[in-house]
């Protein structure tokens, strides 16, 4: 087994950028807490509408879903998710991709939100 020797400087630099990642990724995610279903009093990260997020330097990648695609908010909600990523500073560039696979179930929602809605 090959090892590969770094410097304590790009080791540095290696942790910086991860850190980095690792904040603008909690501040994306704070953001997307901020956006509710019009439909249920819990917001869509809690949901379990969000499948992925991806920090690449100043490009994030979202993968999202809605509960069913006849959702009325099918246009404007994952708009109004690109557009709430775009106002955090750091951030350049948004993709998000709208998947149906695997479709959304309750068992997505996380604990909070099932507390919330008594299930």
């Amino acid at each position: 087994m090959a090892y590969t020797n770094i410097s304590n400087e790009q080791f540095s630099r290696n942790s910086k950028y991860r850190r980095l990642t690792m904040e603008l990724k909690e501040k994306v995610i704070n953001e997307i807490k901020k956006i509710y279903d019009p439909e249920i009093p819990v917001n869509i990260y809690e949901l379990g509408l969000i499948y992925d997020i991806n920090v690449n330097q100043k490009n994030v990648s979202v993968k999202m879903t809605l509960t069913t695609p006849n959702c009325p908010v099918a246009e404007s909600l994952p708009k109004e998710v690109k557009d709430s990523i775009m106002q955090i500073d750091e951030v350049d560039k948004v993709d998000l991709d709208l998947v149906w696979d695997p479709p959304w179930d309750k068992s997505m929602m996380s604990e909070a939100a099932k507390l919330e809605l008594n299930l």
